[in-house]
């Protein structure tokens, strides 16, 4: 893509929907100092400071989704509790259009992490990670058979807390392949799940999750391309994007075309969130009609945005248009 294409693929992002259906979890954080050790163990006290929540994991793909002028339908679970209250709030607060299914069987997830001085001293997890009952199942299947012909792209985000399960993804697939249009399925998988994951449009792991479910160590150009070709044996998906940090990504557009897209970051200081961005990013691409090496590039320019920010960053038009604009054009190579 030269730099004039790619400028005027940002902008066709500005309104294109796509839904996001997957786990929802409260990112708390408690920042303060430490200036003793606790009496009752060995242990720092830390004296709180500051206190805020973000949205997580399929929240942050969604945030990703808006930032950059699209429309996003979150569809998750939360508890009957005050978590789950804080992220209905959050996620209005972002713009976000919801349907949370209130489950009382479990905890909304969240996850706090206690910082001091710039180190995280330690996370709390609440969670309950199992499938929703039949009730909240049968109501999510009947919201999404009424809005999955308004969605031409759909994000399954799995962090493992078992709203991505075996039930779900038989009824789920079954819905797509009945569409007209067929919407595309883009998964960010979770390593336990691999195999729910049959013949989806673009699966999207990193070098590491790629690896345990090829069930091979990946560190080069070679072991990328096994492991790639191994995945798609085993899941028959239509597209894979493995993502490789600083050495950019690979996608593969059937087993054997494989494009190579450099990395386009400029400075990398925190990788948080830098896949939630990259399928946000290739899905809101996709939605505005890009091809697949189309929308990939554009989610490298996203990452690259977002690694030069700390925490769970976003990317925005504007920090897009900055990037193509300071960064050489895009040489994509064969492999």
């Amino acid at each position: 893509m030269t730099r004039k294409e790619v400028l005027a693929a940002v902008d066709a992002l500005k309104g294109k929907k796509v839904m996001i259906i997957g786990d929802l979890m409260l990112d708390h954080y408690m920042m303060g100092d430490v200036e003793r050790i606790s009496p009752e163990a060995p242990v720092p006290v830390v004296r709180v400071q500051q206190e805020s929540s973000l949205l997580g994991g399929a929240g942050n793909v969604a945030r990703n989704i808006v930032s950059l002028g699209g429309k996003a339908l979150l569809v998750s679970a939360v508890g009957t509790d005050e978590d789950g209250g804080k992220l209905d709030k959050l996620c209005r607060d972002a713009g976000i259009k919801t349907k949370l299914i209130r489950d009382p069987a479990r905890p909304t997830t969240k996850k706090t992490r206690i910082i001091a001085a710039n180190q995280q001293v330690v996370r709390v997890d609440q969670e309950l990670a199992v499938p929703l009952q039949k009730d909240e199942t049968a109501d999510l299947i009947a919201f999404l058979q009424v809005v999955m012909p308004d969605y031409p792209v759909v994000i399954l985000s799995d962090y493992g807390k078992g709203f991505i399960c075996e039930e779900f993804m038989k009824r789920f697939m079954a819905m797509v392949d009945e569409c007209e249009p067929r919407p595309l399925v883009l998964v960010d998988p979770k390593t336990v799940n691999y195999d729910l994951y049959q013949c989806v449009d673009l699966l999207t792991p990193n070098t590491k999750e790629a690896g345990e479910g090829a069930g091979l160590p990946v560190k080069g150009q070679d072991t990328v391309i096994r492991a790639g070709r191994a995945l798609f044996d085993r899941l028959h998906c239509n597209n894979l994007l493995i993502t490789m940090g600083g050495d950019g990504m690979a996608l593969f557009e059937g087993e054997k075309k494989i494009s190579h897209i450099p990395t386009s970051a400029r400075k990398v200081f925190d990788v948080t969130g830098a896949g939630d961005t990259v399928i946000a990013t290739a899905a809101l691409g996709l939605s505005a009609g890009l091809d697949m090496l189309e929308a990939c590039t554009l989610a490298n320019y996203a990452a690259g945005v977002v690694v030069a920010q700390i925490g769970a960053a976003t990317a925005s038009p504007e920090d897009m248009a900055e990037a193509v604009e300071e960064l050489p054009e895009p040489q994509v190579e064969a492999w």
